[in-house]
């Protein structure tokens, strides 16, 4: 090869393949599935490339940190419950499936997969129960290895009859995790060790307790390590902790609403996500269909910013792209998922494009 063809081709950029998004599609029989979308990260834009059909109400998925594998839960609602293990297959959006475990409880309704990717937690809402599963080497799933029932009930008379566990943590340092329980008004807390996937309540602390009839749903960590944010489904706000990693132990040093001071209709949160760069931070409004920004202050508190419509009925989910531009909310009874566009000063959001349609979207994760 000449020396001047040769420079030249060096001189040509790399191709660089735009990242995937994959999107569960809460439906069972034929519109069920797990959409996979290439995201362009300049324009902001969803493009389908392929539909997994290898599951039935997948409400909530998750990926491994290699991102060699996802998980989904598989037969929301039925009799038996089950967490589904695929491979990913390049990056055309195909999975592969594995195997699959029965969750051990019922409304199975969120899965993490630990830092490690040694184990999989999995959150059983109308059972009240959370479960531990060990990962194989080829990402396949082992039986149950930890089992614990929540108990007690709470405020609401018909909500919280009952323990309803709602989401299932785990911590940056993967040492342990913590799990919303809707139904008790407490976050209870785990060790965990992933080698083993097994879990312990935690000695120090095994659960805060939060203001009764407050419904906690989901949690994050800011990306310091130091702070969690709880959204409370029935109460409509956020609660911020202090968070202690040593011993696991949570301090509440803040409760604000997620709705305006005038609504007066019925509204139930959902979800929240932090941007990746820890200045601000969202919330989902169900009924008022809106997501609420928050500024995050340098002490870990919220100042409220804006309310504006999520761009379909009912957001369910949220996910902020690793540059803290693109904000992603999948509007489940709205059947789409919309794009926002993230003024990384302001923490304002701007609606780009047109909604993607998905079927009940219920839940998006980000493989770059």
């Amino acid at each position: 090869m000449k020396l001047p063809l040769l420079l030249a081709l060096l001189a040509v950029p790399a191709f660089a393949a735009d990242p995937v998004v994959f999107v569960s599609a809460f439906a069972s029989g034929e519109k069920a599935g797990i959409h996979a979308f290439g995201f362009d990260t300049e324009k902001g834009t969803l493009k389908p490339l392929k539909r997994a059909t290898g599951v039935q109400s997948p409400f909530f998925i998750a990926l491994s940190p290699d991102r060699r594998f996802l998980y989904s839960i598989d037969e929301f609602g039925g009799k038996d419950n089950f967490v589904a293990a695929f491979a990913i297959e390049g990056r055309s959006g195909d999975l592969k499936p594995l195997n699959r475990q029965n969750t051990r409880g019922t409304a199975s309704c969120f899965l993490e997969v630990d830092p490690t990717g040694q184990c999989v937690l999995v959150a059983n809402y109308s059972s009240g129960n959370v479960t531990s599963f060990p990962l194989k080497s080829d990402g396949s799933l082992g039986e149950s290895v930890s089992f614990f029932q929540h108990s007690g009930s709470s405020a609401d008379p018909q909500r919280q009859k009952g323990p309803n566990a709602h989401c299932f943590v785990i911590s940056p340092g993967g040492k342990h995790a913590l799990a919303c329980d809707l139904g008790i008004d407490k976050v209870m807390i785990y060790t965990l060790d992933a080698a083993t996937a097994k879990l312990a309540p935690n000695a120090a602390q095994p659960f805060a307790k939060l203001t009764p009839g407050s419904g906690p749903r989901h949690l994050t960590f800011h990306p310091n390590g130091k702070l969690i944010y709880v959204i409370n489904e029935l109460a409509n706000t956020i609660t911020v902790f202090d968070w202690n990693a040593a011993d696991g132990t949570l301090k509440e040093k803040q409760t604000i609403a997620t709705l305006p001071k005038d609504f007066t209709g019925k509204s139930y949160t959902a979800d929240l996500k932090i941007t990746p760069d820890g200045k601000h931070l969202y919330g989902t409004n169900r009924g008022h269909d809106s997501l609420a920004s928050y500024r995050i202050t340098d002490d870990g508190t919220l100042t409220l910013l804006t309310i504006q419509p999520s761009g379909g009925k009912g957001p369910q989910n949220l996910l902020i792209t690793p540059d803290s531009r693109w904000l992603l909310c999948a509007n489940m009874p709205g059947n789409n998922v919309v794009v926002f566009e993230i003024d990384s000063a302001s923490g304002s959001i701007t609606a780009k494009g047109e909604p993607v349609e998905v079927p009940m979207a219920s839940c998006i994760r980000w493989m770059e």
